[in-house]
């Protein structure tokens, strides 16, 4: 049996080019004591690889040259070595990039197909989600009667915040997206009040326009001209939770920093930047909060899906472009 997998050949400088990258083909591994043999099913592709190919020091170690990448993944239990995992177990892991891997029992989650779609799991009811729960309620100290400004909305993260957003009492919420198809969907579909396409004019002339009371809360997953705007329309006591910024991930020179900062000092707001992995104890809240509205239809989501392990860069590629509403996903 033949398992395709990834490999990283060369740390991409500016926008990755896919010579720095290979699809290597390796037997599949055999599960060893406390192990699971697990056969993906559906693969996970996020703006945070980008760094990950970079050697640069961050949070999290990046990827080895000339070995196969990681991610998020969702797969069926094909052979088990591990008490408490069965053959036909659906189970989510880190070891995405591949057809098959070999995961330890402690570094795999049972999930329920018949409680929702496997994709979920990688994203609404994923890591996806619960980033967009935690930055918001817990890092933006989100509460009723605040308006919300969020960029990068039409995406897995975004279009989950503002619809949390509303469903927790918002007095107003306004999205960014990069199409007028994507705007139209934040309004019609997930229930934002405004919406935007910045590229069709400054991004602070259209926030203005759209929040003209100003906003209490910025989520960021866009950096640049965004942040500066959302600074700019900043009220007294306004928050910023910084999620991503992937308007500079592929940028080759240091990006300029808002021009505007000052005016946090005017504002007494607050700028914090945070990671979805330290908010893990709020997993179990999220999934009893969140699961019934999704269920439900209160809570809407899309996924792009990308089919076969050989469009797998090329999905994660698209990410970066911005080809996705809501979730990009490979299924194999």
């Amino acid at each position: 049996m033949i398992n395709r997998e990834w490999h990283l050949l060369s740390r991409p400088v500016g926008w990755p080019k896919p010579e720095d990258f290979a699809l290597v083909e390796a037997e599949v591994p055999t599960p060893g004591e406390g192990q699971v043999l697990v056969r993906n099913k559906y693969l996970s592709v996020d703006p945070y690889m980008r760094g990950r190919m970079s050697a640069a020091k961050s949070y999290t170690a990046p990827f080895e040259l000339g070995k196969v990448m990681q991610g998020g993944a969702v797969g069926e239990v094909v052979e088990s070595n591990a008490e408490g995992f069965a053959v036909g177990d659906h189970v989510l892991h880190f070891f995405g990039w591949r057809e098959y891997a070999v995961v330890r029992a402690e570094n795999a989650v049972k999930v329920d197909a018949g409680a929702a779609p496997l994709s979920t799991y990688l994203g609404v009811l994923g890591m996806t989600g619960l980033t967009a729960y935690a930055g918001l309620l817990r890092t933006a100290s989100f509460k009723e009667g605040d308006s919300v400004f969020v960029s990068g909305a039409a995406g897995a993260v975004g279009s989950q915040v503002g619809q949390i957003a509303k469903l927790k009492g918002a007095s107003r919420v306004i999205g960014s997206a990069g199409s007028d198809e994507k705007v139209k969907l934040l309004v019609e579909e997930y229930g934002f009040d405004a919406a935007f396409n910045y590229k069709n004019g400054k991004v602070s002339d259209q926030l203005r326009e759209a929040a003209p009371d100003g906003v209490d809360v910025y989520f960021d997953n866009v950096g640049g001209d965004h942040l500066e705007a959302a600074i700019g329309s900043l009220n007294q006591g306004g928050r910023i939770a910084v999620c991503g910024m992937i308007s500079v991930y592929n940028n080759t020179e240091a990006a300029p920093g808002p021009r505007n900062l000052a005016r946090l000092i005017q504002t007494r707001g607050r700028i914090e930047g945070f990671l979805v992995g330290d908010h893990y104890d709020l997993q179990s809240e999220f999934v009893s909060e969140i699961g019934p509205l999704v269920a439900s239809g209160q809570l809407k989501y899309r996924e792009t899906v990308v089919e076969g392990i050989e469009n797998n860069l090329e999905a994660f590629l698209g990410v970066l472009r911005g080809d996705n509403t809501g979730k990009m996903i490979v299924k194999l």
